[in-house]
């Protein structure tokens, strides 16, 4: 299993659809016995939550964020922990929205 995420800090690689996620957004992970859960704001989204699980690389973990404009929104998202070959990790993620139409994937690397 790749290292404890506990005390990273990630951001986007690249912005995301316009009002979300982006390279101005910073995440803050904790885990602790197979549970993960994140801290985050930055660029539209005024601060968001993220809480789920780890099993060995794979995150299954759900997000809701409030975003600049006041509204809110939520999702899925499954990700994979990839240890880089500079030591840092990196989150290849795929997500969905629930409280609106839309998916993708996005990639989130640690912040040193």
């Amino acid at each position: 299993m790749t290292r404890s995420l506990d005390g990273l800090v990630f951001a986007p690689v690249a912005d995301q659809a316009p009002g979300q996620v982006g390279t101005r957004t910073r995440f803050a992970y904790h885990e602790k016995d197979g549970e993960i859960w994140a801290e985050y704001a930055g660029g539209d989204v005024v601060r968001g939550q993220l809480v789920g699980t780890r099993a060995g690389d794979r995150l299954d973990f759900r997000y809701v964020q409030l975003k600049t404009d006041g509204t809110t929104s939520s999702g899925h998202c499954l990700s994979e922990v990839v240890e880089l070959s500079d030591g840092r990790v990196r989150l290849d993620e795929t997500w969905e929205w629930e409280s609106q139409p839309g998916n993708g994937t996005s990639i989130v690397e640690q912040v040193t």
